[in-house]
């Protein structure tokens, strides 16, 4: 069988960029080269290059999702999207590739499109039956009456971009006062600003996949920041949280949460690997945080930990997404049956 040649999509125009360089670095080690030609390709600003082996940098050809090497020009098959933040999640990207017929490994342009944006993803979990935290949405160019939303919130409460990702731009504010600060901090990264009532509790990461024929829901991974909470720096510094897999949570706990997981995945549009993560209070009432279309797959990310805990490694994860995405599809000549082929 001829070998897939996957653009793997990494760095991106946001903050996440060497997050992603980070994700996009372990899952290429991870694949399996008898199966996969993998060319790595660095998205910034309106360059997409490959850099090849001698160092030669190829930008892909837009025009037919191609790579005009010296040697030969390489079609590109399929898209392994490793870009958080903007264009990996937000939709930039999958609009694209769904233009050009593309397969691609992650949700695609509606979902993404709904789950980057922090205020309407919610609005979709409560209509799931979610239980979410009141919020009061702020927005550039308006005054910021932080009085008022300290008394309608309460404090403490978190300030956060609606659109963005790894805790960037993210403030908890315990007093009023912190509040105009914390929403300038957030408007660097988005121009609509969430104000989100504190829920005290545990943070839960729930890793999921749900292909045609199977759901796989991952080991849960409970998050202890030695900080005030799982913000950029106690996300990506060794030493400054606690990743606790498979979480120590009761049974009818795990199993809302794992229904949860579920019911946002499907009412989002959801596909490929995602996160979801929640707060689960000291009476073990789950509340829905947020959904990460492309969760971090570094060396220290929750997935990778979940995958593991569930007796896979990466490249075993991702081939379920390829087969899912790409070898089950009618016109590749495979079907449900011989996807492990």
């Amino acid at each position: 069988m001829k070998k897939l040649n996957i653009a793997l999509f990494a760095g991106g125009n946001s903050s996440e960029r060497e997050v992603s360089l980070g994700s996009a670095e372990q899952v290429g080690r991870s694949l399996d080269r008898s199966k996969y030609e993998v060319y790595t390709i660095d998205l910034c600003g309106t360059s997409w290059a490959y850099t090849g082996p001698d160092g030669a940098r190829t930008e892909v050809d837009k025009n037919d999702f191609s790579l005009p090497l010296p040697a030969g020009r390489v079609r590109l098959d399929y898209a392994l999207i490793m870009i958080h933040g903007t264009p990996g999640e937000d939709g930039r990207l999958q609009g694209y590739l769904e233009m050009m017929g593309i397969p691609f490994s992650s949700c695609g342009l509606a979902s993404t499109v709904l789950t980057f944006d922090k205020l309407l993803c919610k609005r979709i979990a409560a209509s799931a039956g979610l239980n979410t935290a009141p919020e009061v949405m702020l927005y550039r160019g308006e005054p910021v009456d932080a009085a008022a939303v300290a008394a309608t919130l309460g404090l403490p409460l978190f300030v956060k971009p609606n659109a963005s990702g790894s805790s960037c731009g993210v403030t908890r504010c315990n007093r009023a006062e912190e509040i105009p600060a914390a929403v300038e901090a957030a408007l660097a990264e988005s121009p609509a600003v969430m104000a989100e009532k504190f829920i005290g509790g545990r943070e839960i990461g729930c890793g999921i996949l749900i292909t045609s024929d199977r759901e796989y829901i991952l080991p849960v991974t409970e998050i202890r920041p030695k900080k005030e909470f799982f913000d950029y720096e106690a996300k990506y510094t060794p030493g400054m949280s606690e990743e606790i897999t498979p979480a120590d949570i009761p049974a009818p706990v795990l199993a809302e949460l794992n229904r949860m997981t579920v019911a946002v995945y499907r009412a989002c549009g959801c596909r490929g690997v995602v996160r979801i993560d929640f707060i689960v209070t000291s009476e073990g009432v789950p509340y829905f945080i947020e959904v990460n279309s492309v969760p971090g797959m570094s060396r220290g990310s929750i997935v990778p930990q979940q995958a593991a805990c569930a007796g896979m490694d990466l490249g075993q994860l991702f081939d379920l997404v390829i087969k899912d995405t790409w070898f089950a599809r009618p016109e590749a000549g495979y079907s449900a049956g011989n996807k492990n082929d």
